[in-house]
Order: structure tokens, then C-alpha cells, then sequence
């Protein structure tokens, strides 16, 4: 019998399955923490804050980071797999996905670790970390910077299969190097900048799908 499933394309499909859900896992939570937790941390009174931090929070953070894992994973086997099939769109939400994955991994979760860890030893009657109050804002910001990389990311990454030819007959070396700079110019800044006009919720999707056009005008003109 001839299962598609364990043919070279049903093992593509595969790796494209487990690709969306911990994506979705991945970039599902990355929004909760942008759209529905800072704000309701802006809100909420100090003590219901640090209920959340040492008890929601670290269980959010375990499904938040293992899928940005898995998600970053089965893009490698997906790359290594269609390796000349890579257009210029793709590469570009590679690029984009793979910072986001280092962002989690290099700063949101190690800052985190020490705003958990703070939190719960002043619940048990002992003093703040002293580095809590700079570990906060890394994490936030490269949160911030994380949420704003999405959207171009998400763009890119359909646009291969789902844009007519994708961008590939249109996009050349100087609008890719160019694009390239931007993002590298945008991690730089989430890892040492400031969060500018991310930091209210409105103008941090403004920022995303503002992102989002310049990229792809620049793909779609260069």
C-alpha cells in the first residue's frame, strides 16, 4: 500500500505540520505577552502582579520558549530539506525568525529567570534582586522587538507559496542587502536601544505592519 505520508513530500508535510503548530504555540503567546499581559500588569495591583509572575508567568515562559525551540528546528530540516528552493522571501523571514528565536533564548528567558526569581523572593520575605530591575526591560524590549519582527516574518513566510511566484522575480541583491541592514539595524537596537514607539500597544502594531510595507516595497521595487 502506498501511504503518501512516508514518501519525500508527505515527510515535507511533516515537518510543515509540526512547523505551524509550534509557531502557533511560539508566536500565540508571544502576542498574550504583548497584547494581554503587559497591559494587564499596568493595571493590576502588586500583589495580583506577583502572584502572576511567580506562577503564570513561568508556566507561559515553558510553552513560550520550547516552541520558539521546535518552531526554529523543523524551519532547519524545512530549509535543509527545499535548500534550492529558498527564494528571497524566504530567506528574509528566516532571517527575521531566527533572531526572534535567539531573542528568546539569549535575553527574554535569562531576564525573565531573574524578574521570576526576584518576584518570589520578596514574596517570601526577602529583597528584591538588585539586577531584577535592569533584567526587565531587556526583556521587554527584545519582547517588543520580537513582536514587531512577526509581522514582516509571517508576511514573508506565506508569501513564497501563497503571493503568485512569490517575490523572487522581482527582488534583487542591493534590495536584499538593504533589507538586511534594516533588520540588523532593528536587533541592534532591541538588544541595546530603547523601545521608542513600540512601547504603547498601538503604535507597536503600527510599527509592525508599517515594518512589514517597507520591506516588502523595497523586495517588490529593488
Amino acid at each position: 500500500m502506498d501511504i503518501a505520508l512516508f514518501s519525500g513530500f508527505g515527510l515535507d508535510y511533516v515537518f510543515r505540520w509540526i512547523h505551524f503548530l509550534s509557531g502557533i504555540m511560539w508566536i500565540g503567546l508571544l502576542y498574550y505577552f504583548n497584547f494581554v499581559q503587559v497591559e494587564y500588569f499596568k493595571e493590576a495591583e502588586a500583589e495580583h502582579r506577583s502572584g502572576a509572575i511567580q506562577k503564570l508567568v513561568p508556566r507561559a515562559l515553558w510553552w513560550f520558549r520550547w516552541g520558539a525551540m521546535l518552531t526554529f528546528l523543523s524551519g532547519v530540516a524545512l530549509l535543509a530539506y527545499r535548500h534550492q528552493g529558498i527564494s528571497y522571501d524566504i530567506t528574509v523571514g528566516a532571517l527575521l525568525g531566527t533572531l526572534m528565536f535567539l531573542n528568546v533564548w539569549l535575553i527574554i528567558w535569562p531576564n525573565q529567570k531573574i524578574v521570576i526569581a526576584s518576584a518570589t523572593q520578596v514574596a517570601n520575605g526577602g529583597e528584591a534582586l538588585p539586577e531584577a530591575a535592569g533584567a526587565a526591560p531587556k526583556a521587554a524590549l527584545a519582547s517588543r522587538t520580537n513582536t514587531l519582527f512577526s509581522f514582516p516574518m509571517l508576511f514573508f513566510m506565506g508569501s513564497s507559496a501563497h503571493l503568485a511566484n512569490g517575490l523572487i522575480n522581482t527582488a534583487s541583491p542591493v534590495g536584499l542587502g538593504i533589507i538586511l541592514l534594516i533588520i540588523v539595524a532593528l536587533e541592534a537596537n532591541g538588544i541595546v536601544g530603547k523601545q521608542g514607539p513600540m512601547q504603547p500597544l498601538k503604535g507597536l502594531v503600527g510599527c509592525g505592519v508599517g515594518l512589514t510595507v517597507v520591506l516588502y516595497a523595497l523586495m517588490a521595487i529593488l
